[in-house]
């Protein structure tokens, strides 16, 4: 399934605005229809058994669970504060733009 929200995009730099991590920046690594996951945030801890015939050792794993798309906001590393997402058309293509200064987002 395709994702609706081309504001955010996997491997944008967010921060989150909202819950328990708020404050916390991380980049995206997947998103999934209206959540994403991002690197070393959210995390859970899973307890799972030991598995020889699949080399998995058994323990305490932690694992990075999905955030709502809506509590994350791209950060702007120029102006050093998060911002809002725009877009331009620029020859003929669609880029998308921070709100605040008006530069192209990489």
């Amino acid at each position: 399934m395709k994702n609706k929200n081309t504001k955010l995009r996997e491997g944008d730099e967010v921060i989150v605005i909202s819950g328990k991590e708020r404050g916390k920046r991380g980049n995206i690594k997947q998103i999934v229809g209206s959540k994403c996951i991002v690197n070393d945030l959210n995390l859970a801890k899973r307890h799972t058994r030991p598995n020889p015939q699949l080399g998995i050792t058994g323990g305490i794993v932690e694992k990075e669970m999905p955030i709502e798309l809506s509590n994350l906001m791209i950060w702007n590393s120029a102006a050093k504060k998060r911002d809002k997402i725009g877009f331009k058309e620029e020859k003929g293509k669609k880029v998308r733009i921070f709100r605040s200064t008006g530069k192209e987002i990489k």
